[in-house]
């Protein structure tokens, strides 16, 4: 009977401990049944805050940004009028030249010999002139006196004038010489940049060939030849009322994404339509006093043909590209943030232009995803004043925004790979920027 006796401490032992720890599961389970988001001690967690903008109809121009070939305002081909060789070189590869400065050298000498007997020419006929004219002075007396006969004095006045014509083009004889004399040395016809020299020293240059020695281009100010859509170029037209304006500024975009300071102005939209590509032709002209553009250089070019009415929404706001196209999360009077689809018609600096699916009025969110991805769907938030951040620096040509928007590019390839681009998911716009501030 001791065995019996001995045992029952030790159940009473195992009972006491079993239900202490049921005591502490149970406790620990009402603290995870705690709603979510309340803070310990039963307090409600302060609402996430969420950056917005109030939206406003305004008048916004369209900008249009195309594609453009730079091309030099004025091009000069040096080439050679008269055939010789070539002696001397007189200019360095790659320099600026000035209007009328010698480049080449050709072989004079035959040119020079040339010009001595055309002179020669003229003396003689000017010496005939002398004779003819003496011989008629002599004759004009004697026939008032019926000495000599008329025709006598007719032939006399006829050889001097005879000898004034050979005189005459004796004279332009010497200048077509001297002129040709004058072709040996090589002037450059305009002020320029002269590229590399096409010709050496001893080559045989011929005018009959128009022999091409060098390209002279003046790149202080250049031209760019734009070309758009004939399509989309009526659009404009009628949405402008029939006129687009020819003294637009033209913002000039590098291939880097490099925007020029300065801007250019749009001269001409040519009034024929290319056959094979349906494009139509556009010239502006830049000022180009550092030569940052050059002959042939590939830009892009943004300007604006007409005005639309719309509201200017930051682009980190925007989810681009998803199921439901356009998106944007619009704060609604509950602070429930609520995926919008809206029509985008344009970019305007680091801005869409939004024409369709937002009213003036409404409160777009454009900081806060990440704080909100981490909430339920249809958690309120806590709307303040968005702020651009001063301290970033101004985005390049080509990406929509500065660093803050890329890294949401990123965000919004992955989500929109992974399909979960609704609001009800969790994820206010999968794919939309994340901001650099959405932390606050």
């Amino acid at each position: 009977m001791r065995p019996a006796q001995s045992s029952s401490p030790s159940l009473t032992r195992v009972a006491a401990a079993t239900l202490a720890a049921l005591v502490l599961l149970s406790a620990c389970g009402k603290k995870d049944a705690a709603p979510a988001g309340a803070a310990p001690g039963g307090q409600q967690a302060p609402a996430v805050q969420a950056g917005i903008i109030t939206t406003k109809i305004e008048t916004v121009a369209l900008q249009t940004e195309l594609p453009a070939r730079v091309e030099a305002i004025r091009t000069a081909q040096v080439r050679a009028r008269v055939d010789g060789n070539v002696q001397k070189r007189l200019f360095t590869e790659g320099s600026m030249v000035k209007q009328g400065q010698a480049l080449y050298q050709i072989d004079a000498a035959p040119y020079q010999a040339q010009v001595a007997s055309a002179q020669a020419d003229l003396a003689r006929a000017q010496a005939n002139l002398v004779a003819a004219k003496s011989i008629a002075d002599r004759y004009k007396p004697l026939v008032e006196a019926a000495a000599v006969s008329k025709q006598e004095f007719d032939n006399a006045v006829a050889a001097q004038r005879q000898g004034e014509a050979e005189v005459a083009a004796a004279r332009a004889q010497v200048r077509v010489a001297q002129i040709n004399l004058g072709y040996t040395n090589v002037n450059a016809p305009i002020s320029g940049r002269i590229g590399r020299s096409l010709v050496t020293e001893g080559a045989l240059v011929s005018a009959t060939q128009s022999t091409e020695l060098a390209l002279i281009q003046q790149t202080d100010r250049m031209y760019l030849n734009i070309t758009q859509s004939a399509n989309d170029l009526q659009r404009l037209r009628k949405q402008a009322g029939g006129k687009i304006d020819a003294e637009l500024p033209v913002t000039v975009v590098l291939d880097d994404g490099t925007v020029l300071p300065r801007k250019g102005k749009l001269l001409f939209s040519d009034v024929t339509v290319d056959e094979t590509s349906g494009q139509v032709t556009l010239r502006a002209a830049i000022d180009n006093p550092d030569n940052a553009l050059l002959p042939g250089q590939y830009a892009r070019v943004r300007l604006s043909q007409s005005e639309t009415r719309g509201i200017l929404v930051p682009q980190q706001a925007v989810t681009r590209g998803g199921q439901n196209g356009d998106t944007v999360m619009v704060i609604g009077a509950d602070n429930k943030p609520v995926s919008r689809t809206v029509k985008i018609a344009s970019q305007q600096g680091e801005s869409w232009i939004v024409i369709d699916g937002l009213k003036e009025g409404e409160n777009v969110m454009v900081d806060g995803f990440q704080k909100l991805q981490m909430l339920p769907p249809g958690t309120p938030v806590k709307p303040v004043p968005w702020t651009p951040a001063g301290t970033q620096a101004p985005a390049q040509a080509g990406a929509p925004t500065a660093q803050p928007n890329a890294a949401g590019a990123q965000a919004a390839a992955g989500a929109n790979a992974s399909g979960a681009r609704t609001p009800s998911s969790g994820s206010p716009a999968a794919g939309a920027t994340t901001p650099a501030n959405s932390s606050r």
